[in-house]
Order: C-alpha cells, then sequence, then structure tokens
C-alpha cells in the first residue's frame, strides 16, 4: 500500500458519511423528494435501492442510518443464510430494548436471497424490529417476491455521469485527510476525463483506478499521472455488461428493436455494446437469425440466408474478423422491408396445435401404403395439384375438418410480400369460383 497510516482501500476510504458530500442521484435526492424528506427528517421506511456497481447503494444507506441515528446492521446475501438473518434479528431486538435505537438491517445483494430467505424478513419488517434496507443490482420485479417488494419502496440509482465521476476525482486529490490530498498528485483535465470515461458510471471502479495510477507513479518517483501511466492502468478497461443479468437483457432489447425499427446506425451501436461489453457472439448469431424470421420475413428471404452466412463466418473465422459479418448482417437486417406476418401466423397455428386437441387427419390427405389403409379410402379422393390447372386444387380442404377454412399468414404490403399476397389473392379467388 500507499500509505502506512491509512491500509483500508481510496474507495473506502473516500466514502461520504454525510448527504452533502454524497455525489449523484439528484433525481431522488434533493429538497421535495420523498427519500430526501424521509432522510432530513428522519423517518425511516423499508426500501430497495435498485442500480448498477459503484452507484452509492451502500453509502447511501449509511448516510440514512447515520442522520436517523440508527444502528447500521449490513449483511450480505452471497455470504449469508437464514441463521444469519436470525442472529441480525435477535441483536437488532437486544438494541431496541437496552437502548431504544432504530435498526437499519442493510442486505447487500439481496436478490441471491430465495424465496424463504426473503419470507424470513418479513414478520420484523411488520412489527417493527428493523427498518429493511435491500441493495441489487437485478430488477426487483423479477429478483424479489412479492410480499417483500410490498412492504418495501424501490428507489432507483442511476449510473453517475461523467460530472459525477470528474467530482470523485477532484474530491479524492484534494482531500488530505482520507483521500489523496497530501501527495499533491497532478492530473490534467484530459486524464481525468478518461478515468471518468473508463469508470463506466462507477465511483468504485474509478477509485480504484485512481489509487493505482497514483501508486505506479510513485513507484517510479514522480507526483503526476501522465498519459503513459493512465494507459497503462486504463488498458483492458471493460464496460458494463452483467450477462444474463438485467443490462444484459436490456441490450439485447434495444438491438432487436432498432432492428424492428430500420435504423441501421442505432442496431449497429447496440450490437458493438454488446460485443464490448463481452457478449458470446454465438448467442449475438443465433438472436440475429431469428430477427432475419420474425421482423424481416418473406418480405425478403434472403435476409435468413445473409444472417445464417454470418453466423457462419463469425464460427469460421472468430473474433474480430467474424465480427463484422454480423453487423453486416445487421445493417442489413435493419434496411430491409419488414413483415412479422409469418411470425404472428406461426404463433396463431401454434395455439390452434395446442388448444384444438388431437385432431385427426383428413381421410384424403392420408397416406396409403398398405391394402389395409385402401380398403379404408385412406388419400382416396387426393387431388395431385400438379394434375390441376395452375397446379392448384381449386376448393381443396387441407385442414382438419373442425379447422377448415383457417387464415393464418397475412402477408403485408412490403417487399416480396406484395407478390406473395396478390398470389394468395388470386388462389382464393379459384377457391370460391370452385364451391
Amino acid at each position: 500500500m500507499l500509505f502506512d497510516d491509512l491500509t483500508t482501500p481510496l474507495a473506502d476510504r473516500m466514502r461520504p458519511t454525510e448527504l452533502a458530500d454524497y455525489v449523484g442521484q439528484q433525481h431522488i435526492l434533493k429538497p421535495g423528494k420523498p427519500l430526501y424528506e424521509a432522510i432530513a427528517t428522519g423517518r425511516l421506511h423499508s426500501m430497495i435501492f435498485w442500480g448498477p456497481p459503484g452507484t452509492g447503494k451502500t453509502t447511501l444507506a449509511r448516510i440514512i442510518a447515520h442522520h436517523s441515528d440508527a444502528e447500521f446492521m449490513p449483511i450480505s446475501a452471497v455470504l449469508s443464510g437464514v441463521k444469519e438473518i436470525r442472529a441480525a434479528v435477535a441483536e437488532a431486538k437486544k438494541i431496541q430494548l437496552e437502548q431504544h435505537r432504530r435498526t437499519i438491517l442493510f442486505v447487500d445483494e439481496v436478490h441471491r436471497f430465495n424465496k424463504s430467505q426473503q419470507d424470513a424478513f418479513l414478520p420484523h419488517v411488520e412489527d417493527g424490529t428493523v427498518y429493511f434496507v435491500g441493495a441489487t443490482t437485478e430488477n426487483p420485479s423479477f429478483a424479489l417476491n412479492n410480499a417483500l417488494l410490498s412492504r418495501a419502496r424501490v428507489y432507483v440509482l442511476n449510473a453517475l455521469t461523467a460530472d459525477d465521476l470528474l467530482a470523485v476525482i477532484d474530491k479524492a486529490l484534494t482531500d488530505k485527510v482520507r483521500g489523496l490530498g497530501g501527495l499533491a498528485i497532478e492530473m490534467n483535465a484530459d486524464i481525468k476525463q478518461q478515468f471518468a470515461q473508463a469508470a463506466d458510471g462507477d465511483a468504485r471502479r474509478l477509485l480504484n483506478l485512481l489509487e493505482i495510477a497514483v501508486e505506479l507513479a510513485s513507484a517510479k518517483g514522480g507526483q503526476v499521472v501522465n498519459e503513459a501511466i493512465a494507459k497503462e492502468v486504463l488498458s483492458g478497461g471493460v464496460r458494463r455488461f452483467d450477462n444474463q443479468g438485467e443490462e444484459f437483457y436490456n441490450q439485447i432489447s434495444a438491438l432487436h428493436k432498432s432492428v424492428r425499427g430500420s435504423s441501421p446506425d442505432a442496431s449497429l451501436y447496440w450490437l458493438c455494446r454488446m460485443m464490448d461489453g463481452g457478449c458470446d457472439l454465438s448467442y449475438l448469431a443465433r438472436r440475429i437469425v431469428r430477427m432475419a424470421s420474425e421482423d424481416i420475413g418473406n418480405a425478403d428471404p434472403r435476409a435468413l440466408q445473409i444472417c445464417i452466412n454470418a453466423w457462419e463466418a463469425q464460427e469460421r473465422l472468430g473474433s474480430p474478423e467474424g465480427e463484422l459479418a454480423l453487423a453486416q448482417a445487421v445493417v442489413y437486417l435493419a434496411c430491409a422491408p419488414k413483415s412479422n406476418a409469418v411470425y404472428m401466423a406461426y404463433n396463431a397455428a401454434m395455439a390452434d396445435a395446442r388448444q384444438s386437441g388431437s385432431l385427426g387427419v383428413p381421410v384424403h390427405l392420408r397416406n396409403a401404403p398398405t391394402k389395409l389403409m385402401k380398403s379404408l379410402d385412406y388419400g382416396k379422393e387426393y387431388r395431385y395439384a400438379h394434375n390441376e390447372p395452375e397446379a392448384y386444387a381449386a376448393g381443396e380442404n387441407y385442414f382438419p375438418d373442425e379447422l377448415a377454412g383457417r387464415q393464418y399468414y397475412q402477408p403485408v404490403d412490403r417487399g416480396l410480400e406484395i407478390k406473395i399476397k396478390e398470389k394468395l389473392k388470386h388462389l382464393k379467388a379459384l377457391d370460391k369460383n370452385a364451391i
């Protein structure tokens, strides 16, 4: 470590203890907002803090406890179970009885608890033994059970802005008690911007990077964090992605909707965001193929083939060469005429297949490879389409009798489906005349 007397990491040392020193989250922490007023007046309630890492969830919970003169009792869902919950509740009851103080039970990574573990909090929240404050990076709607959600208010914490992060840097560099102020470290504005950008909205990551840079500068006998040191420290940083987490699904949703909305530029941006975040390229390729069938369909059948070719190219070439093929496919999809007619038809047909039971195949459509089957008239009245005018057996029914006349596929007036729609209209006219 750089300091003999300060052995804790810079990120922990710089953790604010007063609301006035807290950086960011002004959308919930300015006067007049419910959370601000609750903190200012000491009126506690149970709450959930939902936001990306490094946005101040734990710090805010500590500040609330400080302002409310409440005992702060932290447990981690990663390391704890029902046993630890019971021990914390027992301690809270003791504090309430002996000191007449309230307890904030802070549960970090609360989404890691299963339903029974989450249920263990409920009676103690209801009887006022503890005020529950949970922190999570996952969407509470999916990660927490309804009983717990109904007893706590959810506050969304946003990733810190560039200005927020620059303020964190300046505080760390000037604070002589907890920070680096006693070292007279020099960083120009451009270097600070690089660190703020690399932190990607995460104050903890920012302070860790800054501490490494200062240690590196000190090891080289200087007090300046220059371009060379910044490059060495910041190389290899990755963006916030959280594979299979909330941000993962948000980004794939944004990519899909940008393609559907015919925006090649936004589609490319979200594709690159996911690639930059380390998303599995095979997963992206599968989703891109899905988009070709779901949102382009028969309006441009080439889209599906282009996507399959891009997937194959990606598998053969790997990264980074294969990534360009996926980008080509995404741009093509975004620019292609759109039709969800096949997607809608598929869903409607699947619903009938699931709901209508095991309807029998009409006799005239059945295969008749044996004498017995022929004796039962299997396939007897089948009309071979190639022997009919226009190779179409006008008026023929191919459905089970109970579903005769069903129409699932409704081509749109875009791309190749214009011609498909015209052909189907003509065939229906032949059917009508054949009746």
